[in-house]
């Protein structure tokens, strides 16, 4: 057997070797084995790691949701609240439209609306049911006696019965019409159109222009914006009081005059109102003189607004004499005639 390489002896090798390459296999798939254990472990701690994150993101999102909720819920109560005021406001608002667009349509130069405007009755109808002033019995007829040119006395009174009225005649300029037409097709109030800039440049900065010119300029720019306050004052709110002995027919035959110093024009006068210009806290005493220019600019104002929200409809030509005659009152007050309050009364 030896000398043949005997079979027996080969066959053991044989089966060593097959053990021992059995046993490696069993190795590498007993270390393999542990390897997936590990992994499958470590992927077990991921999963319970994503799922508690998982739990606490879905808990947060609930909560920030009912947060949203009720935040959403309070939002829409203020809303509800606004909503019912805003609409309040609305009607209000409405009805003042409804009322101003009744004054202005039914109000022009040409055809004048005599209940809106008491003072445009005639003055032997408005003497009627009053007596007569002290001292004589002439009445005054306050709706135009500024407007007027002064006798050389100085004094004006209005014309007897006998006398026939002044008829007040007008003549269009071609130029001033254009450049309203212009303007109208595309109305704004943008200073640099013609239309616009020409009543800057001769009515509306002549009239606000005062001695306290850092004032006027925000006056101004409070007019623009409409956010100028006029509002009149209690003899007690008036800063300066100087009280001066005239004779009238008061009980004690005494009144108090009160005076204090215009903000606008720095001078001594009577002020009777006082003006706010937008959310500002300061107010500012007013001279009568002062409040009548500021009105004046103030109608003008509120008339082009009316035409450039189409609240006006009327015929161009009848929308510019009306632009002419507010013209004209910025023209005549910046001279200094005005309607006081014993005028308006």
């Amino acid at each position: 057997w030896e000398q043949a390489g005997g079979c027996p002896g080969s066959s053991l090798e044989i089966r060593e070797k097959g053990s021992e390459i059995l046993r490696e296999q069993l190795d590498a798939a007993q270390t393999e084995l542990k390897l997936k254990d590990k992994e499958c472990e470590r992927l077990s701690q991921v999963r319970d790691q994503l799922e508690q994150e998982l739990e606490e993101l879905t808990a947060s999102l609930f909560e920030e949701a009912h947060r949203m909720v009720r935040e959403a819920n309070v939002k829409q109560a203020a809303a509800e609240k606004q909503l019912k005021e805003a609409q309040g406001k609305i009607d209000v608002l409405q009805a003042e439209v409804t009322a101003l667009k009744t004054l202005v349509l039914t109000s022009t130069p040409s055809s004048p609306n005599r209940q809106a405007h008491p003072q445009l009755l005639s003055p032997g109808t408005r003497a009627k049911g009053t007596s007569p002033r002290s001292g004589g019995g002439h009445t005054r007829n306050k709706s135009a006696s500024w407007a007027l040119p002064l006798p050389p006395g100085g004094n004006l009174d209005p014309p007897s019965d006998s006398m026939q009225p002044v008829r007040e005649d007008k003549e269009m300029d071609n130029v001033l019409y254009a450049e309203f037409l212009t303007w109208k097709e595309r109305p704004s109030l943008d200073r640099t159109s013609a239309f616009l800039g020409r009543i800057y440049r001769e009515d509306i900065c002549p009239c606000l222009s005062f001695t306290r010119s850092e004032l006027s300029q925000s006056v101004q720019s409070a007019v623009e914006n409409n956010s100028l306050t006029i509002e009149p004052v209690s003899m007690s709110a008036v800063p300066v009081v100087k009280a001066s002995a005239v004779e009238c027919g008061g009980p004690n035959g005494l009144r108090a005059a009160v005076e204090t110093k215009c903000a606008l024009s720095g001078m001594s006068r009577s002020c009777k109102h006082r003006i706010k210009l937008g959310d500002k806290e300061n107010y500012y005493y007013i001279s009568p003189s002062s409040r009548a220019r500021i009105t004046a600019v103030c109608n003008f104002f509120t008339y082009i607004r009316y035409i450039q929200q189409g609240l006006v409809r009327h015929d161009a030509e009848q929308m510019f004499w009306e632009v002419m005659r507010l013209r004209r009152e910025m023209a005549v007050v910046k001279l200094g005639f005005y309607l006081n309050d014993t005028d308006q009364g």
